[in-house]
C-alpha cells in the first residue's frame, strides 16, 4: 500500500470526524447540523496538519452491529461529500459497528480513498454481540463497484473481546494474508484508552514477517505526550479525543490541540531524520 498517497504521508496523523447522532439514532437533533459540524470538524484538522480525516457515525450509539438501514448510507454519504469537498486531503470512512459494505459503497461515492473496518476476519465478541469479518464480501463488493478504496482493518478492534485466544501474530497474518487488509489498526480497549506499547510492537513485528509494505497504525490513546513514541512503533496514527475541546470525544476539534501533537510528532521526526 502507498501509505503517503492513500493516507497523505509517509508517517500519517488520520484526524477522526465524529459524527453527531444521524436522522433515527436516539439523540438526533438537526441534519444540516451534521454536515455543517462535519465540515467544521475537518477543516480544523486539516489547519493543524492532520494528513487525513476519518468520518465515522460516533453519535449513533446504541450501534447496528452489523447492517444500517439505507438512511444511515445515505446520510454519511452527504456528510462525507461535504467532507471531500471542504477539504484537500485524503478522507475515509468507518460505520459503526461493523458495516464493511456501507462504508466502502460511501467512500466510493463521496470520493474517499479508504476505509476502516472494526471486525474484517474472524469474530469479536461485542456489545453489539457477536461480529464476523466479511472480508469475502468486503473485497468482492470492493471490484464489483470499481472502488479505489483501501482497506484498513482492525486486530483486536477496541470495544470486544475474542471468543478463544489467539496469537497476536495468528490474527496479523489472517488479516493480511487471508483477509488481503490494505493496513491494519491497533487499539487500546476503549475509545480514548491506551494503545499496550508491547502489544503494538508484537504487531508490527509479526506484520514485518507477512508483509513490511503493510502499515500498522495506532487507533486510539494517541496525546501529543506520547505519540513520539508510539510512531517509532507504528507507521502512522488516528487521533480522536486528544484532538477535541479539553480532551472530551464529543466536542468540537481544537485546531491548538492538532497542532501541538502534529509538531511533537514532526519535531521528533526532524530529530531522527526520518520525515512526516
Amino acid at each position: 500500500m502507498d501509505v503517503e498517497a492513500r493516507l497523505g504521508a509517509g508517517s500519517p496523523v488520520v484526524g477522526m470526524v465524529h459524527l453527531p447522532p444521524l436522522p433515527g439514532a436516539p439523540e438526533y437533533e438537526d441534519r444540516e447540523g451534521i454536515r455543517e459540524r462535519a465540515v467544521a470538524d475537518a477543516e480544523a484538522l486539516v489547519a493543524g496538519g492532520a494528513d487525513a480525516v476519518l468520518v465515522e457515525n460516533f453519535g449513533d450509539a446504541p450501534f447496528y452491529p452489523e447492517d444500517v438501514p439505507d438512511h444511515v448510507v445515505a446520510e454519511m454519504t452527504a456528510a462525507a461529500r461535504a467532507v471531500c469537498e471542504a477539504v484537500d486531503c485524503p478522507v475515509g470512512v468507518n460505520v459503526l459497528r461493523n458495516d464493511a459494505e456501507a462504508a466502502l459503497s460511501v467512500a466510493a461515492a463521496a470520493g474517499g480513498s479508504f476505509v476502516r473496518v472494526n471486525v474484517h476476519v474472524g469474530a469479536r465478541a461485542t456489545d453489539q454481540g457477536v461480529l464476523e469479518g466479511r472480508a469475502h464480501e468486503t473485497l468482492r463488493l470492493r471490484e464489483r463497484i470499481d472502488a479505489d478504496v483501501a482497506v484498513l482493518a482492525d486486530v483486536a478492534v477496541k470495544h470486544s473481546a475474542p471468543l478463544s485466544e489467539r496469537p497476536l501474530a495468528e490474527q496479523v497474518a489472517d488479516a493480511v494474508e487471508r483477509g488481503r487488509a490494505d493496513g491494519l489498526v491497533v487499539s487500546g480497549p476503549a475509545t480514548g484508552e491506551a494503545t499496550d506499547a508491547d502489544e503494538l510492537a508484537a504487531a508490527v513485528d509479526a506484520r514485518n514477517d507477512v508483509d513490511p509494505d503493510v502499515p500498522v497504525l495506532v487507533g486510539s490513546g494517541v496525546t501529543a505526550e506520547n505519540a513520539p513514541d508510539l510512531l517509532d512503533v507504528a507507521d502512522g496514527a488516528i487521533v480522536g479525543t486528544a484532538f477535541k475541546r479539553d480532551g472530551d470525544v464529543s466536542a468540537p476539534v481544537d485546531e491548538d490541540r492538532v497542532r501541538r501533537l502534529v509538531a511533537a510528532v514532526r519535531d521528533d521526526r526532524s530529530d531522527t531524520g526520518t520525515g512526516i
